[in-house]
C-alpha cells in the first residue's frame, strides 16, 4: 500500500461521509465541521503512511485552498438570501459590520498586545483574521434554500449569514493595516500608513469591489434570465456549475482591476439573486455551490485536524489560549451586544447572534494571505497556533450547541406566534 492509495481511500471515505452526515446530525449536538476536524486529528494519529500537514512551511498552498473554499461559501451565502438589500431590511447586518466587526478586530488587538506582548502590526493581524465570521461551520446558523418569499427566513439566520457574507470582504482592510504596519514600523509604531492604508486599501479596494460585484451581477443576471437567445438564456438549461464559473469569474475581473474580490463575489450573488427572484434557477444554483462547499470544507477542516495532530498546536502558550478565550466567550459576544441595541431583534435573537460568530476558514485564509505579503516579528507558528486554536474552539463550542440553541429559539418564536 502506498501513501496515494490510503489517500484516494480516504477521499471516497470523506465524500460519501459528507453526502450523509448532514441528514444524520441534523438536529443534534454535533455538526459536520467538528466531525471532519476530529477524524483529522484521529486519523493521523495512526501509524499510517500519510502525507505531512502544515500550512505554515505550506503557506501559499494553504492560502489558494482557503481562498476557493472562501469565495464558494461567498457566493452560496449570497445567492440563498431571499431578503433584498435596503437600509431597515438589512438593519442588523449594517450594525454587525459598522459595530460589531470593529470592537471585536480592536479589542481582540489590544488583547494580543497586552497579554501576548506581541508587536502592535502582529496583533492587528490578530484581530485582523479573526474579525470576520464564518456561518458554514455551523448549518444551523445560517439560512436555507431561496424561496420567493423576503419573509421565508427568521432574523437571526440572515444576520449571520449576511454578516458573514460581507465581513469576510470587510475584513481585508484589516489585513491590510496590519501589513501596512509591519511594512512601516517593523516591530514598533507609526502613523505614516495610515493615509495611503485609508485611500487605497479602504476606499478604492472597497468601491471597485462593490462596483464589479454590482456590474458582474447584473450581467450575469441578464444573461441567465432575461437575454432573447435561448442557447444563452443558462436558466432554461438548469446547469448548476454555471455558479462556479460566476464565482470564479466575478473574482478574478474584481482583482485584475485592483478591489476586493471577496466582497465581489458577495455582490454578484445578491445581484444575480435580484435579477429574477422568484425563478427556480437559485435553487439550482445554490444547491450545487452548497454540495462544493461543503466538500471543501470537509477536506480543508480534515487537513486542519491532521496539522493539529501533527503538532501544530505545540508553539500554543497558556496566555494564546486566554486569548482564544476571550474572543469566542467574551470579545465578539459582548461586541455583538453592542452593535445589535436597539435593534428591532428581540433579547434572545440579540444573544444568539451576538453568540454564534463562528471562527472559520476565513481566519486561516487571511493569516496566510498576511504572512505572504510581510513578516511580523514574531514566529510564524505562534501566529497558526493561536488562530488554529480558535477555530477548534469554535468548531467545538458552537458545532456543538447551534443545534439545539437555534431549536430551541424556533421553538419559543412558534409559541409566541400562535
Amino acid at each position: 500500500m502506498t501513501s496515494a492509495d490510503a489517500v484516494f481511500a480516504w477521499l471516497g471515505v470523506g465524500a460519501l461521509l459528507a453526502a450523509v452526515l448532514p441528514r444524520v446530525l441534523s438536529g443534534r449536538p454535533l455538526s459536520l465541521p467538528l466531525v471532519f476536524l476530529l477524524c483529522g486529528i484521529g486519523v493521523y494519529l495512526l501509524p499510517l503512511p500519510l502525507p505531512v500537514i502544515d500550512p505554515v512551511d505550506d503557506r501559499a498552498v494553504a492560502e489558494h485552498v482557503t481562498e476557493v473554499v472562501v469565495i464558494i461559501s461567498l457566493m452560496g451565502a449570497g445567492l440563498a438570501l431571499n431578503r433584498p438589500v435596503g437600509w431597515h431590511r438589512w438593519g442588523a447586518t449594517w450594525r454587525l459590520l459598522g459595530v460589531t466587526m470593529p470592537l471585536t478586530f480592536l479589542i481582540t488587538a489590544l488583547v494580543a498586545w497586552w497579554l501576548l506582548d506581541w508587536p502592535p502590526a502582529a496583533a492587528l493581524l490578530l484581530g485582523a483574521a479573526l474579525a470576520p465570521t464564518d456561518p458554514v461551520l455551523a448549518a444551523e446558523v445560517r439560512v436555507g434554500e431561496p424561496t420567493d418569499d423576503e419573509h421565508d427566513e427568521d432574523d437571526v439566520r440572515f444576520a449571520l449569514t449576511s454578516e458573514a457574507g460581507l465581513n469576510d470582504g470587510l475584513a481585508f482592510p484589516l489585513t491590510y493595516a496590519a501589513v501596512g504596519l509591519a511594512a512601516a514600523a517593523g516591530s514598533g509604531w507609526t502613523t505614516e500608513w495610515i493615509g495611503p492604508w485609508a485611500a487605497q486599501d479602504v476606499a478604492y479596494k472597497c468601491a471597485v469591489g462593490v462596483l464589479g460585484g454590482l456590474l458582474m451581477g447584473r450581467l450575469l443576471g441578464w444573461l441567465f434570465f432575461r437575454t432573447r437567445s435561448r442557447a444563452l438564456r443558462l436558466s432554461q438549461h438548469r446547469e448548476g456549475f454555471v455558479a462556479l464559473g460566476a464565482t470564479f469569474l466575478a473574482y478574478g475581473v474584481t482583482e485584475l482591476a485592483g478591489g476586493y474580490g471577496f466582497l465581489a463575489v458577495f455582490v454578484t450573488a445578491c445581484a444575480i439573486r435580484s435579477a429574477e427572484r422568484a425563478h427556480g434557477y437559485h435553487n439550482v444554483l445554490h444547491d450545487f455551490m452548497e454540495q462544493v462547499e461543503r466538500l471543501m470544507t470537509a477536506a480543508v477542516l480534515f487537513l486542519l485536524g491532521a496539522f493539529i495532530a501533527l503538532g501544530g498546536l505545540s508553539a500554543l502558550t497558556w496566555r494564546g489560549a486566554i486569548t482564544t478565550c476571550a474572543v469566542v466567550l467574551v470579545i465578539r459576544p459582548l461586541s455583538g451586544w453592542a452593535g445589535l441595541l436597539r435593534s428591532s431583534l428581540g433579547s434572545r435573537e440579540r444573544w444568539v447572534v451576538a453568540a454564534y460568530g463562528v471562527r472559520g476558514i476565513g481566519s486561516l485564509y487571511y493569516l496566510a494571505y498576511a504572512l505572504g505579503h510581510h513578516g511580523f516579528a514574531l514566529p510564524e507558528r505562534e501566529l497558526w497556533a493561536v488562530v488554529t486554536f480558535t477555530v477548534l474552539a469554535s468548531v467545538v463550542l458552537h458545532g456543538t450547541t447551534a443545534g439545539p440553541v437555534i431549536a430551541r429559539l424556533d421553538r419559543h418564536r412558534d409559541i409566541r406566534s400562535m
